[in-house]
C-alpha cells in the first residue's frame, strides 16, 4: 500500500517522540516535587501520567505515521514488511532527536538546566532482564492487536501496559531505546546514566528480536496488510488508487492536447 508522504510521517514520529519524553521527564520531576521523599507515590504518579499521555499522544500522531516512537517498534514492523527497512531506518533519528527535544524541553519547563546528564545509574541483572520483558510485552500487545483486527484499541492497551509495567519491573519500563536515549539528558527521577543506558539498549534490542520469534510463532500468518497498521491504523493510499488516478490524468491530458490541436 502506499503510504502518507515520508516527511509527513518523520515530523509526527519526531512530535510525538518529543512529547513522549516531556510526558516521562516532566511527570518524573513534576512527582518528585510533589511527594519529596515518598518513592512509591513518586513512581505511581509518573506512571499514571505515562499511562495516560501515552494514550493521548498515540492519538494524536498514530493516523499519520502509526505511532510508533520507539525504534524497536519500528524494526519489528518492518521485519513483517509493515514498513520498509528505509523508511523504519529513517524513523529511527527522528524518534532520538524526538526525544532528546522532548527532554530539553521539560527540563526548562521545570526551570532547570536545558541540558543535564543524569547520575542515576540502572544497569544490573535485574534492570537488564526487566527490559527484555518489558519491550517483548509491549511489541506482543502492539502485533497482537494488529493480527485480530483491534488495532483501534492499541493506544489503551500501550497506555495500560506501559502503565502497569513501570510496576511489575524493576527497571520501570522504558522498553525503548529512543527514550532511553532522551532520558540520559535529564538529571531527575526519570533519568537514566549514560553509563546505564547501552544495557538498556542491548536489553531492549534482545526483547524486540524476542518478541519477533514469538509473535511468528504465535500468529505464523501475520499478513504486511495487518503489519501495516501498527501501532495504530493510519492514513494510505493503495498503490491501484494512485496508478489510476496518474492514468486518469494522463488521458484528460492527452484529451486537452486533442482538443487544441
Amino acid at each position: 500500500m502506499g503510504e502518507v508522504a515520508l516527511w509527513r510521517r518523520l515530523a509526527a514520529e519526531f512530535l510525538g517522540s518529543a512529547f513522549l519524553a516531556a510526558l516521562v521527564i516532566g511527570s518524573g520531576i513534576a512527582a518528585q516535587r510533589l511527594s519529596p521523599g515518598d518513592t512509591g507515590l513518586e513512581l505511581l504518579e509518573n506512571a499514571a501520567a505515562t499511562a495516560a499521555g501515552l494514550y493521548a499522544i498515540i492519538l494524536m500522531f498514530g493516523p499519520v505515521s502509526g505511532g510508533h516512537f520507539n525504534p524497536v517498534v519500528s524494526f519489528v514492523d518492518a521485519a513483517f514488511r509493515g514498513v520498509s527497512w528505509r523508511d523504519a531506518a529513517a524513523y529511527l533519528p527522528a524518534q532520538v532527536a524526538g526525544c532528546i527535544t522532548g527532554a530539553i524541553g521539560a527540563n526548562l519547563m521545570f526551570a532547570l538546566p536545558a541540558v543535564a546528564v543524569s547520575a542515576n545509574s540502572r544497569a544490573t541483572p535485574a534492570h537488564f532482564l526487566s527490559e527484555i520483558i518489558a519491550t517483548l510485552g509491549l511489541i506482543l500487545v502492539i502485533f497482537a492487536l494488529a493480527r485480530s483486527g483491534r488495532s483501534r484499541a492499541t493506544p489503551a492497551a500501550v497506555g495500560a501496559y506501559i502503565g502497569a509495567a513501570y510496576f511489575f519491573t524493576s527497571s520501570a519500563s522504558f522498553a525503548n531505546p529512543a527514550i532511553t536515549i532522551g532520558r540520559m539528558f535529564s538529571n531527575t527521577f526519570a533519568g537514566i546514566a549514560p553509563a546505564s543506558a547501552p544495557s538498556f539498549i542491548g536489553a531492549q534490542v534482545a526483547g524486540g528480536l524476542l518478541a519477533f520469534a514469538v509473535v511468528k510463532m504465535l500468529y505464523p500468518d501475520i499478513t504486511p496488510a495487518e503489519a501495516a497498521d501498527v501501532v495504530v491504523p493510519h492514513a494510505t493510499v493503495p498503490h491501484a488508487t494512485v496508478a489510476a488516478q496518474d492514468g486518469a490524468a494522463a488521458v484528460a491530458a492527452g484529451s486537452a492536447r486533442r482538443a487544441d490541436g
